[in-house]
């Protein structure tokens, strides 16, 4: 990771540590992170409104609700952020949108539940002349901006992962249980598109199946992929991020697999802890901060009507055919041998949460301290 993206990391998440859980507010509802001063001050015309998709995965109630609101608020202290959480449910997110519009949002963020489904409500906001910047998952529909990390590079990143954890056990021959995330975000067909290329010509995948991002379906999937192709057959198993991870380990354990190796993605506190510990083999550092920080300052300029193309340098086309401004950033492969390097150091997570009691001695034989 370079320095200056480390600097971003660490000097956001201070901010972050600071704001506190106190700053989540309750999931599946609406929030202004702003005081109440400020909202009848601006008279409706400084609403930002930020709609994350679900709880299951930790980071959005840890991380990018608190570090958005943050950079909003340190970029325009008047506005006011309207927050929504849609529990994993569209239907909810649809509706979630048509409220922050009648709140007076001039500015939506939006990480959509289900890209293509979102689109009709992404309409909606632009015939209001709102605008919607599409966040960490493109959506379909006219978006004025987007900001994500290069999906096809965090797939081919976990293949590279799983081929380096498997070593000479990796051969053309070698199968593999993949269990992919949901089709309804986009990012996952990118994921495995990244994954498939990497793997190509290197291992076989025995049994592929979707665990729409959830713990429990991915387990379902991992113990059907285990009879489909046999205890005994498999070298490894893919997860496409560290949440389904734990299902599968679990299908794993009942099998006596635990030993083969499997990744994930997002750097979940446990998933570096099962790191750690040798029960996991890898997952992937996409520094929410840099994420958080680009989407607020999108947001903030798009408010403001100011030029967006210093921090959307790229552009991608979304499923709709609309081309989007976008800022795509860098994801990192974290191994047991770089935990310290680059999570610790950037203050993503401290020492003292990783090594907790139950993982002290694993720590101390990698060297964590």
């Amino acid at each position: 990771m370079n320095t200056s993206l480390r600097r971003t990391v660490v000097a956001t998440a201070a901010i972050s540590m600071a704001l506190g859980m106190a700053a989540c507010g309750k999931a599946g509802s609406s929030s202004s992170s702003s005081s109440a001063s400020a909202s009848s001050s601006a008279g409706g015309s400084q609403v930002i409104g930020l709609l994350l998709p679900e709880t299951t995965t930790t980071r959005y109630e840890q991380f990018d609700k608190p570090l958005i609101e943050a950079k909003i608020k340190a970029l325009a202290p008047s506005a006011v952020v309207k927050y929504y959480n849609a529990n994993g449910q569209a239907a909810t997110q649809a509706q979630q949108v048509t409220t922050a519009i009648n709140q007076g949002a001039k500015v939506l963020i939006i990480d959509a539940v289900d890209s293509a489904q979102i689109k009709s409500s992404v309409q909606a906001a632009k015939d209001k002349g709102i605008k919607v910047v599409a966040y960490d998952r493109l959506a379909s529909g006219p978006v004025s901006a987007y900001v994500s990390f290069d999906n096809e590079a965090v797939g081919k990143l976990q293949g590279q992962g799983l081929l380096d954890a498997l070593g000479s056990k990796a051969t053309p021959t070698a199968k593999i249980v993949e269990i992919d995330g949901d089709s309804a975000d986009p990012n996952a067909a990118d994921f495995k598109k990244g994954f498939t290329e990497a793997i190509a010509g290197k291992l076989t995948v025995g049994y592929d199946a979707s665990g729409l991002w959830k713990p429990d379906v991915a387990a379902q999937k991992a113990t059907a992929g285990i009879a489909a192709v046999g205890a005994k057959n498999i070298v490894g198993f893919y997860s496409a991020n560290d949440g389904m991870a734990v299902g599968i380990i679990s299908s794993m354990k009942t099998a006596g697999l635990e030993k083969l190796p499997i990744g994930g993605q997002d750097a979940q506190l446990d998933a570096v802890q099962r790191i750690i510990a040798g029960t996991q083999a890898y997952t992937i550092y996409k520094a929410y901060a840099p994420e958080a920080d680009a989407a607020g300052t999108l947001a903030v300029d798009l408010l403001n009507g100011t030029d967006i193309s210093s921090v959307a340098t790229a552009t991608k086309t979304n499923a709709s055919g609309d081309s989007v401004p976008s800022q795509l950033l860098t994801p990192v492969l974290i191994t047991k041998a770089n935990v310290e390097s680059t999570i610790v150091a950037d203050k993503f997570y401290t020492v003292a949460q990783i090594c907790t009691a139950d993982f002290a001695a694993a720590c101390t034989a990698a060297g964590i301290k």
